[in-house]
């Protein structure tokens, strides 16, 4: 039995540590992942490490990815109304993204109580950092329309790039949107793209030709758009490349002194768009 009466639910693009899903009894959508025949729950049935793991072991066996059903949405609403809920805010990856904000949506019309559905306009932690706004609006006692708005100012705030090893993942996943500039010779270099919260579009940002100097680019333009003279909220992610975020993360916490600071792994279904070795800031000032 949940201690809120207002349920908040999300897909599984959201990244957030479990320790913080759990601490604030977020329930979890996931997307499916088709990968050598098989159709797996992403986050499920195979954790993110063995993932990538995989996908540079077999580079030609390339993964693809399909969302919820409403059904899928349908069966967790109903648990969530056996347990007490009397209301569920939903938060989905961006619709322009992903078509999982429709499956939820059809599945909270089956149901007798409120479904409020939010896109995100986004996915990994800026979808995290909406959770953790919404959830901490619940905790202070907000409705379910102040928990949106609370997701949504936060929305409205933040920064999300991301330097990306390679484009190969991105762009034989047929979700390169505004980064297609990219297309052609540019393959060969390290691309950074960002995510536009109000279109919800992934954008082209500045490529560069190293490892070492397109992870600085993404700090230096990071902390370009956020005002570090205000508390800050940072997330470090990474495909599989811990020891990078975790030095980014030092660099960050001696620099800035953040007020959370947060390094979480990427989730399969977004690393299958990405590629192994990715790493990205995301967050915003408070």
């Amino acid at each position: 039995m949940s201690q809120y009466k207002i349920a908040l639910v999300c897909d599984s693009t959201h990244d957030l540590p479990q320790e913080l899903i759990d601490r604030y009894q977020i329930h979890v959508v996931p997307l499916y992942i088709i990968w050598n025949g098989q159709v797996l729950k992403d986050g499920v049935d195979i954790r993110p490490e063995r993932f990538y793991e995989q996908l540079v072991a077999h580079p030609d066996a390339f993964p693809s990815t399909s969302q919820p059903s409403p059904q899928d949405f349908a069966r967790v609403y109903q648990q969530l109304v056996a347990d007490g809920a009397q209301e569920i805010v939903v938060l989905t990856i961006s619709s322009a993204m992903s078509g999982t904000i429709d499956s939820a949506r059809q599945a909270g019309l089956q149901m007798d109580i409120p479904v409020h559905i939010h896109d995100t306009k986004s996915n990994s932690m800026s979808i995290g950092w909406q959770l953790l706004a919404a959830a901490r609006a619940r905790e202070n006692g907000a409705s379910a329309q102040e928990m949106i708005a609370a997701a949504d100012q936060v929305r409205q705030k933040l920064v999300y790039i991301i330097s990306l090893n390679t484009l190969e993942y991105l762009h034989r996943g047929g979700r390169i949107g505004g980064a297609a500039t990219f297309i052609g010779q540019l393959l060969n270099l390290k691309p950074q793209i960002f995510v536009n919260h109000q279109t919800g579009a992934v954008e082209a940002g500045v490529p560069t030709r190293t490892r070492k100097r397109a992870l600085e680019v993404l700090y230096q333009n990071f902390f370009k758009q956020v005002d570090a003279s205000r508390p800050l909220r940072i997330a470090v992610l990474h495909n599989n490349a811990r020891e990078a975020a975790e030095q980014l993360a030092e660099r960050i916490r001696q620099e800035f002194h953040p007020e959370e600071l947060i390094i979480s792994i990427v989730s399969p279904i977004l690393g299958t768009h990405t590629g192994p070795e990715a790493v990205a800031l995301c967050g915003y000032s408070l």
